[in-house]
């Protein structure tokens, strides 16, 4: 049964954010992020009600809230596995949910210069500039929209050497606080709130989701969670090297074999996750180790938001099934936050 508390996000927590601020009790913006001041009026409401006072919109506090309607299944629980792998991993990219997930932008805090988007593309990397080229060449009368006048200059960048490229961009963001500089932040961010740069992003992602499901055989993993841990180790980590695989695959030997085969499946993937984080750069080591043991075990605190995987995300230790994902990833028009990224923004390979 579904039910909202601390951490969700979504199109249900901004009607929930709605009507509690119709009703009096809640003054925040309409942002779709169940945080600490959706709690607090949730419970300022279940007191006025002489309910039970726990911050959770469960069937009841539905029911006291929306008369007229039944307590509804998040919309994201309803969309295929590789959907909900991709908003739990954008999640922690950006801070926000989908579809604002698609528009995070952060600067150069890692030395790669900018990235944008669900996975946080980065120009130092490379990784955003195809993108970036396939928006362009597919939508430009899109691209000169949101660009207008400077749409030359970004023209221009496009086509410069990446070196220059991120010169040019950390020429056009505070050095401290890394954050881009107006209007060219706007621009970016306009562009992120694109639906076809939002295709685009969904394309590109459904090639590494790809490629973490084939990961799942390799490491004997079988389940839902399992392809979002894959999958997010590619997005966070881009790899898993030589010396790694083998040290997992020795661990995996001390697994007992008299475990049910679910906790087998959750030991496996502890075990990934940990030497993955041993592998990472130290500034970084445990910030990895903390996100893949949340996705490991089902739960955790990433970034300072809580996460249960099943009730928000739908991922649990159901069999990861390709034939029900869908080739396309839907993308659906929403109300939520857009984050800049900055807080939660981790960068792909950044942690090598």
């Amino acid at each position: 049964m579904a039910t909202y508390r601390l951490g969700s996000q979504g199109e249900e927590v901004s009607k929930i954010q709605t009507r509690l601020k119709e009703l009096g009790y809640y003054r925040g913006p309409i942002d779709g992020d169940f945080g600490g001041g959706t709690a607090s009026a949730v419970k300022s409401f279940q007191q006025a009600k002489g309910s039970a006072i726990d911050g959770i919109v469960g069937p009841a506090t539905w029911k006291a809230l929306f008369p007229q309607e039944e307590l509804p299944t998040s919309s994201l629980l309803q969309q295929p596995a590789a959907y909900r792998c991709l908003a739990l991993t954008g999640s922690f990219e950006t801070n926000a949910a989908p579809p604002d997930c698609f528009a995070g932008v952060s600067g150069d805090f890692d030395g790669q210069g900018m990235s944008l988007g669900v996975c946080q593309w980065n120009i130092g990397q490379g990784s955003l500039q195809p993108l970036f080229t396939q928006m362009d060449r597919d939508h430009l009368d899109e691209m000169k929209q949101i660009f207008h006048d400077d749409y030359p200059i970004f023209s221009a960048w496009l086509q410069a050497e990446r070196e220059e490229q991120l010169d040019w961009i950390r020429q056009h963001q505070d050095p401290v606080k890394h954050v881009l500089f107006e209007p060219w932040r706007g621009y970016f961010k306009r562009l992120g709130r694109s639906e076809a740069f939002q295709q685009i992003q969904a394309q590109a992602a459904q090639a590494l989701f790809n490629r973490g499901v084939a990961l799942c055989k390799k490491y004997a993993v079988t389940s839902e969670r399992g392809a979002a841990l894959l999958f997010d180790i590619l997005v966070q980590n881009g790899s898993i090297g030589t010396i790694t695989e083998a040290q997992i695959l020795r661990d995996f030997a001390t697994v007992d074999s008299g475990l049910s085969p679910e906790t087998q499946e959750v030991e496996r993937m502890k075990i990934i996750a940990n030497r993955r984080a041993d592998a990472a750069k130290p500034e970084w080591r445990e910030d990895v180790r903390a996100r893949k043991l949340t996705i490991a075990q089902g739960e955790g605190v990433v970034h300072g938001r809580s996460y249960q995987l099943e009730e928000q995300f739908g991922l649990g230790l159901a069999p990861y099934r390709e034939s029900r994902q869908s080739p396309r990833v839907e993308l659906r028009r929403g109300i939520g936050r857009t984050s800049q990224g900055k807080r939660g923004s981790r960068r792909t390979k950044s942690r090598l």
